[in-house]
């Protein structure tokens, strides 16, 4: 009986989905706390890879119910295409398995067009948004006029959609085009497929099943790092992306949470705008690209790519509770002659050893230790003892640093190239 929570501790793109695939056996129910299409949960098992965006990761897990929890903001449109998607490529009836909450926000079509406009407008201070619309529609929940799903059941919902729009007239006027009369005309014909799912106070759901002894795992989008309160503002995401955040978005107590999953790159990534202390512009920056792929899931963006930020991660863990630490990717560092990792960094003028709040890339320099590498022959270990000795280095001088135990360690995106440690 516990809900336990997978999140990312860097700057998202950590690799979030395939371990709530891996995990997924193991629990009763999976459920996403906050993010929107501006995530992208990459799973790839049977030679087939799929990106999920709002689905939790574990739709294709046997037997496994799934939960669109209160902290989500949902967008019909790209809900729908990933139904479609998904069920004609796997046959699933996503009716009987997936549960959405009532309280969760719905994204609009005028929450997409204020994204794009207010995005331009900033200029060359953009933050780097993925323009789904999830800042403006997190902006209308807090202002107290946002539209809930739960809304869709209502008779008048096109009257309560209409009155949302009103709230932006003014702003938007003169860009109402056919386009977004085109995306309008979506957005209603998805909402009518959208109320075939199961529409619930999830909250309810989720303790009752809780008092029932079932076990439930909370699946965070993003990383840590980005959080609204707690990332490198301002280029951030719109939610908390903490554990903290779990319990808000799914109608949780603290104290019904048991072990935090803490995800992480064996590297760092980061897409659009923002500080990125360990950054590398050169060649080796260039190959751990090229090695991890390192391109958006949503955007298709290139990520930027540096080393590991061992204050950073600290930051992350503590911010969290983490309990167990997974290290993702690693195999896109074999075959490097060496391997950098940041202890700490140079900050106006001072050493320090942790993360700082503000950040700007002309105050801040990283301090690197430097170890030897490894080969590729190591992303083919079925356990630790396997993975050569340079490798085994690494993973224990992180482990030391921060004083949580790495518990798993990916070599591949499918299922079996992972290697658990008890």
């Amino acid at each position: 009986m516990s809900v336990d929570v997978l999140l990312g501790l860097q700057w998202g793109d950590e690799g979030k989905g395939k371990i709530v695939d891996y995990l997924a056996p193991k629990y009763d129910f999976i459920a996403r706390f906050q993010g929107g299409p501006n995530a992208g949960h990459t799973l790839e098992f049977d030679g087939i890879k799929h990106v999920l965006h709002q689905i939790p990761s574990g739709i294709f897990r046997d037997n496994k119910h799934n939960i669109i929890g209160n902290g989500v903001v949902l967008d019909p449109v790209i809900f729908m295409d990933e139904i479609i998607q998904i069920e004609k490529k796997f046959n699933l009836d996503l009716t009987k398995i997936l549960s959405i909450s009532t309280r969760a926000q719905l994204i609009s079509p005028v929450h997409r067009l204020l994204d794009k406009i207010l995005e331009k407008n900033k200029g060359d201070s953009k933050i780097g948004s993925t323009l789904k619309g999830i800042g403006p529609t997190y902006q209308d929940k807090i202002g107290r006029h946002g539209l809930r799903v739960g809304e869709v059941l209502s008779k008048n919902f096109n009257d309560k959609y209409a009155k949302q729009k009103s709230y932006h007239d003014n702003f938007l006027d003169g860009h109402y085009d056919q386009s977004f009369v085109d995306e309008e005309k979506k957005f209603f014909e998805s909402i009518k497929k959208l109320k075939k799912f199961k529409i619930v106070d999830t909250e309810y759901l989720m303790n009752k099943n809780i008092n029932r002894g079932k076990n439930i795992l909370a699946e965070g989008a993003q990383g840590t790092l980005l959080d609204i309160d707690f990332g490198s503002y301002p280029f951030v995401t719109s939610s908390n992306t903490t554990t903290a955040g779990a319990c808000i978005g799914l109608g949780i107590s603290p104290n019904k949470i048991l072990n935090v999953f803490g995800i992480f790159k064996a590297y760092c990534t980061r897409v659009g705008a923002g500080p990125f202390p360990t950054e590398l512009f050169d060649d080796i920056g260039k190959k751990i690209a090229s090695n991890g792929n390192e391109f958006g899931s949503t955007t298709g963006r290139a990520r930027r790519c540096g080393w590991l930020d061992i204050p950073a991660l600290k930051y992350s863990i503590m911010l969290n509770g983490v309990t167990e630490l997974y290290m993702m990717k690693a195999d896109v560092l074999s075959d490097f002659n060496e391997i950098k990792v940041c202890v700490g960094y140079n900050y106006n003028g001072e050493k320090i050893d942790y993360f700082p709040s503000s950040i700007e890339s002309e105050n801040i320099s990283p301090i690197y230790k430097t170890f030897q590498g490894w080969s590729s022959k190591s992303n083919k270990a079925q356990k630790f003892e396997d993975l050569e000795k340079n490798f085994q280095s690494y993973v224990r001088f992180i482990e030391d640093q921060v004083g949580v135990k790495i518990n798993l360690i990916s070599l591949g995106p499918v299922r079996e190239q992972t290697i658990y440690i008890n």
